[in-house]
């Protein structure tokens, strides 16, 4: 299958995409975008798939915005320049918005150099894992707009910590792959041919666990950033655990962990 991204089943349970413009490391087009934006609101509605890998083709992640023409969004071809960059703005903040809500965790498979719109990627995903030759820039305030864009001045701060966010967004300088393991934007990092070993190895563990409670954690750990107390985050925990613990899943997931095996999941 060829396209923008393509869609692959590398074992069940698990959807890969790859963003697929290798000639422009993968930058987004209106093409890609809309693309991505169908491919989430797929899975989201997928229940056979419990993780999701997102990684680019080539040498490249994702370059961020193709700066030789984004193209027009269709229903937008009589708009006004404003509203036209209105538009496309929505669209493209709106892919880490999808990638956030999505029931099943998502791993970034940083392949190579990850900028702007590519970093805000990274960042909304929930698990992100490099290969040496990753590297990494903000880019946005280098173009002529601010370093806030696509999410990115919510979400990196709160995974490298506000001092280095901000110097990253205001200098747009870019960085390795060891400085982002060592801030905490990655958490670990591979020889370019080990990438696809590691990103199976945190599979394994991911699909380890019952389909609800890995997708409630997910929610949960985004939500206790947001949630404003620590006893209303305490709260929201014991509803999830309850209603997980309710769930035959929970207890084959505790039978096999007696019993030393793998567990048979049913989305019971």
């Amino acid at each position: 299958m060829s396209g923008p991204v393509v869609r692959s089943e590398p074992r069940p349970g698990v959807t890969q995409l790859t963003l697929s413009r290798p000639d422009k490391l993968n930058a987004m087009n209106q093409p890609l975008v809309d693309e991505l934006h169908r491919q989430l609101r797929d899975l989201a509605a997928d229940a056979a798939c419990r993780v999701v890998v997102l990684t680019g083709a080539g040498r490249g992640f994702c370059a961020g915005l193709d700066l030789d023409g984004f193209g027009t969004l269709p229903g937008t071809e009589g708009y006004g320049p404003t509203h036209r960059t209105w538009t496309v703005q929505r669209a493209i903040a709106g892919l880490v918005q999808q990638i956030r809500r999505l029931p099943q965790p998502v791993i970034a498979a940083v392949n190579g150099p990850a900028a702007g719109g590519g970093l805000a990627l990274v960042c909304a995903s929930d698990i992100r894992v490099a290969s040496s030759t990753a590297v990494f820039s903000t880019s946005f305030i280098r173009i002529g707009v601010t370093g806030c864009d696509i999410g990115t001045s919510w979400l990196l701060p709160r995974l490298v910590g506000a001092a280095r966010a901000h110097e990253l967004m205001l200098t747009s300088r870019r960085f390795d792959a060891a400085e982002a393991l060592r801030i905490g934007l990655v958490t670990s990092v591979t020889e370019p041919d080990g990438l696809p070993g590691r990103v199976e190895e945190t599979v394994d563990a991911l699909l380890g666990a019952p389909p609800l409670s890995l997708s409630l954690t997910k929610q949960g750990m985004w939500l206790a950033l947001e949630i404003p107390s620590f006893d209303a985050a305490v709260e929201l925990e014991n509803r999830q655990q309850v209603l997980t613990a309710a769930t035959a899943d929970a207890a084959e997931a505790m039978a096999a962990y007696r019993e030393r095996r793998n567990p048979d999941y049913r989305n019971r």
